[in-house]
């Protein structure tokens, strides 16, 4: 009965967690990195197809982005998420995909120009449709004998629509323990979506700390904070333009527009436009709307119950293809454009960027959290250069921030949420959180609070029976290179990898009938003499 840390461990982003228990190999979110990977991530430590089933606790791409990788690499268990997470990852991830092919074929352009190796996408919307076909969808609060020995339970924790934290009940042998892994805890009081549910029991807890040095601002009146920036800017001549995650964020911003429209908190500007420039957006907002019963707070289901739709108004446009996305640019009236992503990293907002980045008339409002390395966090950092399209961008417009909208706890919520569980914990793993961080918030539940806690480096590994360390981890961080190296071997690697799943495969059928094994092996000899050139 072991657990191993394989991602997000002193790091923010690419969340992996990996069971071993009552025989079974499970991981707990298969998540990709993004902006700067800081330590060298433990790779898991079983071959993909030995993988028996994921359990992911919500949508977000560093939470869910690898799994159709680990798909071509051989998995082909069942993945148990809750309903409106399945919904969302049929967007995400067919996202994931098209931004990796997309990228593909401009590197590649640009490689047959230069004399590059070829590169190749993490995965393409083949293995999407493929993986997608393995989710399980599951209520909250409804217990789910997995397999022998394993019974599992998801909890709205109020994160993203559909998140949730996962209790992991486990008998092996004569020992029985119970893991609760938080997933991304959310804030309190946050539009559309509950607030966390807390959990009362718990062996081992595994909790995320992205900010547990941070205390979030009071609450502010987001209409008026919003309404504010909107009208100075639009005083300028100028665009607000909002990066903003997708899922979620994009939403909310959508609910606080309405509540400056039905309030006409603008009076001057009482018909201006907002732009919701991502067809993930779009996709995401209408799954939303069919999630409204079993994920919206009761504020939000009052508005609906008066007829009134919180993520929907008058001037409300939706751009979906390049060309609705391109004319946004071509109007010279003031608006509001919420685009993804939301660290500006890829997509749709990197063009509005360069658009608006250097007219000082512009306001770029950011709007949820910014990892190290990204663009979004070069902007808040004061950058005054930015290069775009392979074009320098002189940072002229306002950036700012509405504080304390965050979809994640502080250290407040989080210590709240640990400290709903009647008993200590035999310990608490900190993950989530920046280097600094996840130690500074460590030693606060350690010194402060009397918890036994541990804040893991990647490839760490715990037996959960006897409570002891049988692996510290990779503490050495990652050399930083001025240029990264290129993916140049995905597709060797990708060869490598259904050997793997062969050697698995043979494995599984070592009891099979003579014939059928006899037939099995002529199969593979065919194509090894093919191949052996």
């Amino acid at each position: 009965m072991q657990i191993t840390f394989l991602g997000a461990n002193h790091e923010v982003t690419g969340s992996c967690h990996y069971l071993n228990v009552a025989g079974k190999n499970i991981l707990i979110d298969c998540g990709m990195e993004q902006g700067t990977d800081v330590y060298e991530n433990q790779s898991i430590p079983v071959n993909p197809v030995e993988v028996d089933y994921v359990l992911l606790t919500h949508a977000h791409i560093d939470h869910s982005g690898l799994i159709p990788l680990l798909y071509v690499n051989g998995f082909r268990g069942q993945i148990y998420t809750t309903e409106a997470t399945c919904d969302l990852c049929n967007i995400m991830l067919r996202d994931s995909a098209h931004i990796q092919m997309f990228e593909a074929e401009w590197r590649n352009r640009k490689a047959k120009r230069s004399g590059y190796a070829e590169f190749v996408p993490l995965y393409d919307m083949e293995a999407v449709e493929a993986v997608l076909k393995h989710f399980v969808p599951c209520e909250y609060d409804t217990q789910i004998a997995l397999d022998d020995g394993i019974t599992i339970r998801f909890t709205d924790v109020g994160h993203l629509l559909g998140s949730a934290s996962i209790e992991i009940w486990v008998k092996e042998n004569s020992f029985s323990k119970k893991i609760v892994f938080s997933g991304d805890i959310g804030n309190l009081e946050r539009p559309l979506i509950r607030n966390p549910k807390y959990i009362k029991e718990a062996d081992y807890v595994i909790m995320e700390s992205t900010y547990g040095n941070r205390i979030h601002k009071a609450v502010p009146n987001y209409e008026v904070e919003l309404a504010n920036i909107i009208k100075r800017t639009f005083d300028r001549g100028g665009n607000v333009v909002i990066p903003a995650f997708a899922v979620g964020r994009t939403q909310e911003m959508l609910y606080y527009i309405q509540k400056i429209k039905r309030g006409n908190l603008v009076p001057e500007y009482a018909d201006f436009e907002v732009y919701v420039d991502s067809p993930l957006a779009v996709e995401a907002t209408n799954i939303f709307n069919r999630n409204i019963d079993n994920c919206f707070d009761e504020e939000a289901l009052e508005m609906i119950r008066k007829g009134i739709n919180p993520i929907k108004f008058p001037g409300l446009k939706l751009s979906i293809t390049s060309s609705d996305s391109k004319a946004i640019n071509y109007s010279n009236n003031s608006k509001v454009i919420i685009s993804a992503s939301g660290m500006c990293e890829a997509g749709r907002i990197r063009h509005h960027l360069k658009h608006n980045l250097w007219r000082p008339e512009s306001t770029i409002l950011f709007v949820g959290y910014q990892s190290t390395a990204t663009l979004g966090r070069a902007l808040l950092d004061g950058a005054k250069q930015v290069k775009l399209f392979a074009e320098t961008i002189e940072v002229r417009a306002e950036i700012t921030t509405l504080d304390g909208v965050s979809g994640h706890a502080d250290k407040n919520g989080l210590i709240q949420w640990l400290q709903a569980f009647e008993k200590k914990p035999k310990k608490v793993f900190v993950v989530h959180g920046e280097d600094s961080v996840c130690e500074e918030f460590a030693e606060c539940l350690r010194t402060e609070y009397n918890y036994n806690v541990e804040a893991p480096y990647t490839g760490a590994t715990y037996d959960l029976i006897s409570n002891e360390c049988l692996v510290v981890g990779n503490t050495q961080k990652k050399e930083r290179r001025k240029n990264k190296p290129k993916r140049t071997n995905e597709v060797y690697e990708r060869l490598l990898a259904a050997g793997r799943r062969l050697m698995a495969v043979i494995a599984h059928n070592q009891h099979g009938a003579n014939k059928d094994l006899a037939k099995f092996a002529d199969q593979i000899d065919a194509l090894s003499d093919k191949w052996d050139r």
